[in-house]
């Protein structure tokens, strides 16, 4: 029994291949070879996809509210969980400040 493979493989054209690959491509005005200079400027996808790396990275945790909390937050919409966060944040900043004063 012969084991398969999932795995594709990339078989690159022949040089004579690949020198009527090109002239084909030189012939049609709307598939034009790439220059140089194009190929040079070229970055790979995984740079450019996804979001950007946030300055204020934030935590993944696992946390239980009470169901009307929750709600509550849920109903006002898209965002409710950053909003929540907001109002997390200001209670963390009027707490440090009154510890300091």
């Amino acid at each position: 029994m012969s084991k398969t493979t999932t795995k594709r493989t990339l078989v690159m054209p022949t040089v004579a291949e690949n020198k009527r690959i090109l002239a084909a491509a030189r012939k049609d005005p709307d598939a034009k070879p790439l220059t140089s200079a194009q190929l040079n400027a070229m970055v790979p996808l995984k740079s450019v996809r996804g979001r950007p790396v946030s300055e204020n990275r934030k935590l993944l945790i696992s946390v239980r509210y009470s169901p009307e909390v929750v709600a509550y937050f849920k109903s006002t919409g898209k965002g409710w969980q950053a909003r929540m966060d907001g109002v997390l944040s200001a209670y963390v900043s009027r707490k440090s400040t009154r510890s300091q004063a």
